[in-house]
């Protein structure tokens, strides 16, 4: 996307982050063919690639979003534009775009990105450049909470930064528990691709599992390259598992079900958001009973989501929104709630320090969302802990059961 002004940068290098400082009032602000003041949202996701399912249902549903808020005139003077860029699902490339976006002075914030992995090489940019970075789909709690949160040291390292998607801790805990109590598995082998979102949600279900009385029967870790999982599958045959769960993301996951089932491990595989993609049936013949849970829940059974789901039909994208569509419609959106705030608060504009107090807004948001009620506590993290979990069949994801964690019903 073309940009009207052009801005002088100083660079710097800061633990390991390229991080930037834009100059100038918003006085010299692009304005529209309305003489409108453009505010731009960076989008980050992976729309090419493996993982690009997910991350083209992010970008056309930020998209949406923007779309939304310019049609109804939300932001009175303000006209949104959205710049995305493609981080292919790698942390270097990640920083690289937060870089770029940070020097544009009429980003006022970034929507994503998808991979929790990603989302660390791109806070400190974020946190120097004041900037708003709100995932719709990042899960790991050292984001919000710092490495201790194991310990309860929960600490919030980076101001700038918000999700709307609920953590490892909670969506791991909440497999676990389904894992035990609606499946009835008494053991489980769990597997995990070695990627910090991997990691930590196969964390959080052995911790949860094996407390509820479950046993681990044993542990693998491999590549998320890999595709080849026949010295895994000879493991898990040998361990005779009633539930293989897998910490990783369905690239991989799909041929690891698949081979598991050729191999003679009948038993279902399970895993978390990064799974439920409708192209994990695309790679899994024999996808059929495996489980795989996401946040919130199915829009399409929330009365809230009926009209993004109508606007998206009809907006004309051609690829499906996806299990992160509404989450990051919601992300975009809290954006949009934020500038307005600002915008509201100094007469119909933007103040020098428009980003800043755009974060310094996101603290306060609440609204209802396409995904339910969206507020954040004081580490950034949604207030919604609400968990699907979902079970192949009949070649679809089908909703078996939904609650907010600390809810869990135990009937």
């Amino acid at each position: 996307m073309r940009h009207r002004s052009l801005l002088l940068i100083t660079t710097a290098v800061t633990t390991g982050a390229l991080t930037l400082s834009a100059c100038g009032s918003r006085g010299d602000t692009n304005k529209d063919g309305e003489g409108k003041t453009t505010v731009v949202i960076g989008l980050d996701a992976p729309t090419t690639g493996e993982l690009s399912a997910l991350g083209l249902g992010i970008r056309n549903s930020a998209q949406l979003a923007v779309d939304i808020a310019n049609k109804t005139d939300e932001v009175k003077g303000v006209t949104f534009k959205l710049q995305a860029l493609d981080d292919k699902a790698l942390p270097n490339v990640g920083q690289q775009n937060a870089t770029k976006l940070a020097g544009n002075k009429d980003v006022l914030g970034i929507v994503g990105p998808l991979n929790s992995g990603v989302a660390q090489s791109m806070q400190q940019v974020s946190k120097q450049n004041n900037l708003t970075l709100i995932s719709p789909a990042n899960t790991t709690p050292d984001l919000t909470q710092g490495p201790d949160w194991k310990k309860n040291k929960r600490v919030r390292q980076f101001p700038t930064y918000f999700r709307t998607a609920t953590t490892d801790e909670v969506q791991g805990a909440f497999d676990g528990q389904y894992a035990w109590e609606k499946v009835k598995a008494k053991k489980a082998y769990v597997i995990d691709d070695q990627k910090t979102y991997g990691v930590g949600l196969a964390s959080s279900f052995k911790d949860q599992f094996a407390k509820l009385g479950g046993k681990i029967v044993g542990t693998e870790h491999v590549s998320p390259d890999d595709r080849d999982f026949k010295a895994v599958v000879s493991k898990v045959k040998s361990a005779k598992p009633d539930l293989v769960f897998y910490g990783g993301e369905y690239p991989a996951s799909g041929p690891l079900s698949q081979q598991l089932k050729d191999g003679g491990v009948t038993v279902p595989l399970m895993g978390g958001d990064g799974m439920y993609s409708a192209d994990y049936i695309k790679l899994n013949k024999k996808a059929q009973g495996d489980y795989a849970s996401s946040v919130g829940k199915p829009v399409e059974q929330l009365p809230s989501a009926k009209k993004y789901i109508a606007d998206y039909q009809a907006a004309g994208f051609k690829e499906p929104y996806e299990a992160y569509g509404g989450s990051t419609y919601d992300s975009t959106w809290a954006l949009i709630q934020a500038v307005k705030s600002v915008v509201e608060a100094h007469h119909g504009k933007l103040p020098d320090d428009a980003r800043k107090q755009v974060t310094d807004a996101m603290n306060k948001v609440t609204f209802d969302g396409v995904t339910g009620k969206v507020a954040f506590d004081k580490y950034g993290d949604t207030t919604n802990t609400m968990i699907t979990a979902y079970q192949v069949e009949k070649g679809n994801w089908a909703a078996r059961f939904s609650a907010p964690f600390k809810e869990f019903d135990k009937s």
